[in-house]
């Protein structure tokens, strides 16, 4: 099973129903925190799931671009999570927050050059060097995928219909 890692490319052929453990130290810790919350893990390639499952759990949403930690442990913010908040939050209604507000608005401003500002981006940068440019590509594609894991018992667990998990009413 050592063949799954955070990397998007080494879950692409991902059998059905296969339970990994992945190691993402800031996104546990961010999960974790939220106890009684319910949580859904969100990014560019599920916006439009995520988005319409929190429409439909609760009318007070806060989307968290989780970012990552430098060497020393410090916060660093990154960019394509800050468009990924902004692509679930520009489907959502209501008052938002000047955060999300500015998440939403710069979503709206990369449009169609979207791509290519996570690629030039630090981290996608970065990530090419490392040989990891599919990575790059993956995470930028825009709402391919119906499924919003939700948390539950400490694991997220991948649903594509609301219906199927009984969550408190």
């Amino acid at each position: 099973m050592g063949r799954f890692s955070l990397s998007p490319a080494s879950l692409l052929d991902i059998p059905p129903d296969t339970k990994i453990v992945l190691p993402s130290p800031n996104g546990a810790s961010l999960s974790l925190s939220t106890s009684g919350t319910i949580t859904l893990a969100g990014c560019l390639r599920n916006a439009s799931a995520v988005a319409k499952a929190a429409r439909r759990l609760g009318r007070r949403i806060s989307v968290i671009p989780a970012g990552e930690r430098w060497e020393d442990n410090s916060l660093r913010p990154i960019l394509e999570d800050w468009i990924g908040a902004g692509a679930i939050i520009n489907q959502l209604s209501g008052s938002f927050s000047p955060e999300a507000q500015a998440a939403r608005d710069v979503y709206r401003a990369l449009g169609a050059d979207l791509a290519q500002k996570i690629r030039d981006c630090v981290s996608g940068v970065e990530l090419i060097e490392r040989g990891y440019e599919t990575d790059v590509a993956l995470a930028s594609e825009l709402n391919v995928s119906s499924s919003f894991p939700i948390l539950s018992d400490k694991a997220y667990v991948n649903l594509v219909r609301l219906e199927t998990h009984a969550i408190g009413d």
